[in-house]
């Protein structure tokens, strides 16, 4: 099912863009890396965080990069990860294979700028063996997201 809405919403913005399976697990940032051949960091995660006014947004950050506390709750205020199960029901997609794609129910998508570094990221397409290729930009636009600055920078 989740695959399948990734699709849709791929079929739906009329992007030719070929959704990768594979027969291995991507659920995490290193097994997706490991199994596309890329540096850890061009693995676009997808966290989910219910704010204090009790809204949830999507944050979309390279593989490697961590939340910085500190931008967070100058951006959003308050925020917590939300549980597996919260993040199934309102995405729609394994934890694993989340994604800003063919959502369950509409969710603000913020792109963390660590992402801008790359010209080709890979995020998950709802399931935890799928991906796809795409530009930061191009997933920003599709998505209707906005660029955020929540991330450590880099050592």
């Amino acid at each position: 099912m989740s695959l399948q809405s990734v699709r849709e919403f791929l079929q739906q913005h009329q992007l030719n863009l070929p959704i990768i399976e594979l027969d291995v697990s991507t659920a995490t940032v290193a097994l997706a890396a490991e199994a596309h051949g890329v540096e850890p960091g061009r693995i676009a995660k997808t966290l989910s965080f219910r704010l204090n006014d009790n809204q949830v947004v999507l944050v979309v950050a390279k593989g490697d990069a961590r939340i910085d506390n500190k931008k967070f709750k100058v951006t959003f205020g308050k925020g917590k990860m939300l549980g597996l199960e919260e993040v199934v029901e309102l995405t729609g997609h394994p934890v694993g294979g989340v994604c800003p794609f063919g959502l369950a129910s509409p969710l603000p998508v913020y792109l963390d700028v660590s992402l801008k570094m790359y010209d080709e990221v890979i995020p998950a397409a709802g399931s935890v063996n799928s991906a796809v290729r795409i530009s930061p930009e191009l997933m920003r636009s599709i998505t209707n997201g906005q660029w955020v600055d929540v991330c450590q920078n880099p050592l």
